[in-house]
């Protein structure tokens, strides 16, 4: 392993097993070495192996079985995002990266929603965007909105045939439900955000990429912080 890099000998042994275990094309489930194994394969001390070992399980790629050694795991990488956000999110510059991954996140996957959505999926969201006009009178629109706003992205998300962009989205928005606090409601605002659901399950419908694309802009643009 180089002296000249700045990473820990535990770091550089943790990465080297991991393009073993990606090189070999391991099947999850399959048994690999125990601690002393990789201590002796790799030529490291236990100290450092075992170190190297603790990174690999606790993102999932490695699993302690008693008696039986390490076994190999293809962790589910919307589990390691919702397990890591609680400390991907200590600062206030930390909730500005999220907000602005979540606003990548909507604004890059609608094209795939667009050429993806079934006829459905476009009925089921023109009935939620219609749902919100008829909430925007309503004097407990306001929680009636979080809910039919979490509803229609995550359809949104389900439109581009990834389960993968659905779940990371689904993880952003339950992320951020608990810790933003609403504009106070008004009429007006219900109003807005009404017609912004139904021109953009609109622009889905008429399979118009461009429309949709400013249309989410518009509806996920107030998640990014504000700057001066």
């Amino acid at each position: 392993m180089s002296k000249g890099t700045k990473k820990s000998l535990p770091q550089q042994l943790a990465e080297r097993i991991q393009r073993h275990i990606e090189h070999e094309q391991l099947p999850d489930g399959q048994l690999f070495m125990t601690e002393a194994e990789v201590a002796e394969r790799f030529a490291v001390s236990r100290t450092v192996a075992r170190e190297a070992v603790g990174r690999l399980r606790a993102i999932g790629l490695l699993e302690g079985r008693q008696r039986k050694g390490l076994i190999v795991r293809h962790p589910d990488p919307v589990q390691l995002f919702s397990a890591s956000l609680p400390s991907l999110a200590r600062s206030d510059r930390d909730l500005a990266e999220l907000s602005r991954l979540r606003y990548v996140l909507e604004v890059g996957a609608i094209e795939l929603a667009v050429k993806n959505a079934t006829v459905e999926q476009i009925a089921c969201l023109e009935e939620l965007a219609e749902q919100f006009r008829n909430s925007a009178n309503d004097l407990t629109w306001l929680e009636k909105e979080k809910e039919l706003d979490i509803r229609f992205h995550s359809l949104l998300l389900e439109m581009t045939g990834s389960t993968l962009v659905a779940g990371m989205q689904r993880v952003l928005v339950d992320f951020f439900r608990t810790i933003v606090i609403p504009a106070p409601p008004d009429t007006v605002n219900g109003e807005r955000i009404a017609w912004e659901h139904r021109e953009l399950a609109a622009a889905i419908r008429d399979r118009d990429v461009e429309r949709a694309r400013s249309m989410i802009r518009v509806q996920v643009r107030r998640y990014l912080p504000e700057t001066d």
